[in-house]
């Protein structure tokens, strides 16, 4: 029996396109050499890396997506975000995912206040949950 009010799923990009990740790795590596030759600082080094890796967290970890009727939870390693269904106004299904805004026409700021839901195989089922409880046209 299939659950209506409730669905999970987690996504791991790195994980998904090995050709993708191996290249973003060797880019990463190169960039950090041209970091520590440029400076001969290792405080440099190891301050690029942490930023680095603080802004691709969402590639290299885990994240979980719980759809349920009150809103929508967002998992990582080292975050949890949970909105309701109220604060979002529009939806636009994408390829790899649908994001959530909470305006109901474009805006230059939906960009930082909205929400990225990557699929997984999973695209039908997401946003015809998303659809039923916004109650929006997409």
């Amino acid at each position: 029996m299939v659950d209506n009010t409730k669905l999970e799923w987690t996504v791991h990009p790195l994980k998904a396109n090995w050709k993708v990740s191996i290249g973003l790795i060797v880019f990463l590596i190169a960039i950090n050499i041209a970091i520590y030759l440029s400076f001969d600082s290792l405080t440099f080094l190891f301050l690029s890396i942490v930023f680095l890796f603080g802004s691709l967290s969402s590639f290299f970890l885990p994240t979980t997506y719980i759809l349920n009727d009150e809103g929508i939870t967002v998992k990582s390693i080292f975050r949890k975000s949970t909105k309701n269904w109220s604060y979002y106004k529009s939806y636009y299904p994408e390829k790899k995912g649908v994001f959530l805004s909470p305006f109901s026409h474009p805006s230059r700021l939906e960009n930082f206040r909205g929400l990225f839901v990557r699929f997984n195989n999973n695209k039908a089922e997401v946003v015809d949950f998303i659809k039923q409880r916004l109650k929006v046209k997409s």
